[in-house]
């Protein structure tokens, strides 16, 4: 572990144990400023000038105190965290860390409500010093990506689902769109997936699809199949006349890939299909 020149809030931060006390251990940076460790988190196997890994955040009375526990989140970081407390200037959410996180009433997009999850980035908050949470993402994406073109790979975090598909946070700085007609597998809000861009528009926005152009009938999609009638003892009740959205919920895939792919299986003789389903061959 490489010792940290300074303290860095909302980080993991590689501190030199320099003093043991009460009430913990005061660790130190290399530009020699020091974060109290509380007795809590300290174990036996901490000595004088050892290296410790701490993340580092302000307590209840905003002091700079450090943890061994690591959060949900870190500073500039995107998360899909619980609701668990409110207030008049905010609300509260799980972290992972004893203090809760808050998200001032002023970046809630909508009050939040005790339970349910948003999605939000972690900000350091130039007035109080502290770390909060901003449900207001559109003031974080970069508007100009540089070095994106069509059919690029990209991980994508969708976090809100909208009448024309899934909005998403690409490579951790840009916005994009997964349309409906492009989805054929189930999504998850906060789930981190494999994208790809399909179009960077004019306003620095981002097209998206979650599979690679060519990639439609061919040996990805034919072995699934292949293993899936495997897995189910050679025999799968589905043909080309099989309903869409049950063939989307049950294969991932469009009907018309899935009739693509049927149709390779039988040319590759793996396959036969017949009115009640489809059949290995011995």
């Amino acid at each position: 572990m490489k010792l940290n020149s300074h303290l860095e809030l909302g980080k993991l931060n590689t501190l030199r144990a320099d003093r043991l006390t009460p009430h913990g251990i005061f660790l130190m940076a290399e530009d020699g400023k020091d974060v109290l460790l509380p007795q809590s988190y300290v174990t036996d196997e901490m000595k004088e000038d050892s290296l410790i890994e701490v993340f580092l955040y302000t307590d209840s009375e905003d002091r700079l105190i450090a943890t061994t526990l690591q959060p949900k989140v870190m500073l500039d970081q995107f998360a899909l965290l619980e609701v668990v407390d409110r207030a008049k200037f905010g609300a509260f959410l799980d972290w992972g860390l004893p203090k809760d996180l808050l998200c001032p009433s002023k970046l809630q997009k909508t009050p939040f409500i005790v339970g349910e999850k948003r999605f939000v980035k972690v900000v350091y908050d130039e007035k109080t010093h502290r770390l909060v949470a901003s449900e207001k993402l559109g003031d974080f994406f970069d508007t100009r990506p540089k070095g994106l073109k069509p059919n690029q790979e990209v991980t994508v975090i969708p976090i809100q689902k909208t009448p024309l598909g899934y909005k998403c946070i690409v490579n951790d700085r840009y916005e994009g769109l997964i349309y409906h007609n492009e989805i054929f597998e189930n999504i998850v809000i906060g789930e981190n997936k494999t994208g790809y861009i399909k179009t960077v528009r004019k306003d620095g926005k981002l097209d998206l699809k979650l599979r690679a152009s060519g990639s439609k009938g061919n040996n990805s999609t034919a072995d699934k199949v292949y293993e899936l009638l495997k897995e189910n003892g050679g025999i799968m009740p589905y043909n080309y006349k099989s309903d869409a959205e049950l063939i989307k919920d049950v294969f991932a895939m469009s009907k018309k890939e899935f009739k693509r792919t049927l149709t390779k299986l039988q040319e590759d003789n793996k396959i036969e299909v017949k009115d009640t389903g489809i059949y290995l061959k011995s």
